[in-house]
């Protein structure tokens, strides 16, 4: 990393993706020299080995510092929309140990996939987005208790009507949409565009990570065709400001490029 390229006005305003297990290993001092804001990860195992001693250590060092933190919850495998009602339960068990970390991190938001497929689940929709809402009506309600917001990502969704049903049914707790622009170009089939202007009422965060449209290699920003700039436009004609921008770089070395590559265009 170029200290002098990941300082200034333009980091203050960004988190940057972490996995938890990677703040253990080093990068924690990372993120604390350069100033960055952390969106912190968990996944299955991470959420089964943390104690609660140990992510308060880390956490105050954040907040001794003054970041901004945002979390991620855990996706692989997790389906809370599944008819499998065991597979629910895994889903949820999952969700609550995140939720308990909460208290400790004091996030702005909590971004987490909804897990639909309509190759799997189409056939099912309507019980899939009821069954879903069991769990998330429940989370966002604690979410929103603790001073955070419960962020839902696409991911697999062809189009914002897959995911924008469930959305609205929890705006009574202020759950907003996570747009990631990585997502939508590998896996959407209507344009980056017509997903801002229908979800511009509760898009409230955004991933930003680059691909070539054929997969989500989370390369970074400027490294695959994805029009960021045309995306900046579109927010602020519609005078959208997320609550949340997180980086999402899947390599080290693309997070000072993405940085120069946002810099120009930046429009907050």
């Amino acid at each position: 990393m170029n200290h002098t390229s990941i300082t200034g006005h333009l980091v203050k305003q960004l988190q940057v993706n972490i996995p938890y297990r990677m703040l253990k290993e080093g990068y924690l001092d990372k993120f604390l020299e350069y100033g960055l804001n952390p969106e912190v990860g968990f996944d299955a195992e991470a959420l089964d080995h943390v104690t609660v001693s140990e992510a308060e250590a880390i956490a105050k060092q954040f907040h001794r510092a003054g970041r901004t933190i945002t979390l991620h919850g855990p996706f692989t495998d997790l389906s809370p929309g599944s008819p499998d009602r065991d597979i629910r339960e895994v889903s949820r068990k999952r969700f609550e140990q995140l939720a308990s970390l909460v208290p400790v991190f004091k996030p702005r938001t909590v971004v987490c996939h909804t897990g639909y497929d309509r190759k799997r689940y189409l056939p099912m929709r309507e019980q899939w987005i009821e069954n879903s809402l069991e769990t998330w009506d429940s989370l966002a309600a604690t979410f929103k208790r603790e001073g955070a917001r419960l962020m839902l990502e696409n991911v697999y969704e062809k189009s914002p009507s897959e995911i924008l049903p469930l959305i609205e049914s929890l705006k009574s707790h202020n759950v907003g949409f996570c747009l990631d622009i990585g997502h939508q170009s590998a896996f959407g089939s209507v344009p980056l565009r017509q997903w801002v202007q229908s979800m511009s009422r509760h898009l409230q965060q955004l991933h930003l990570h680059d691909n070539d449209g054929q997969w989500d290699d989370h390369w970074g920003l400027g490294l695959g065709n994805i029009n960021i700039e045309q995306l900046f436009s579109d927010l602020d004609s519609l005078k959208i400001r997320p609550l949340a921008v997180t980086l999402e770089p899947h390599r080290e070395e693309d997070l000072s490029p993405s940085l120069e590559y946002l810099a120009p265009i930046w429009p907050w």
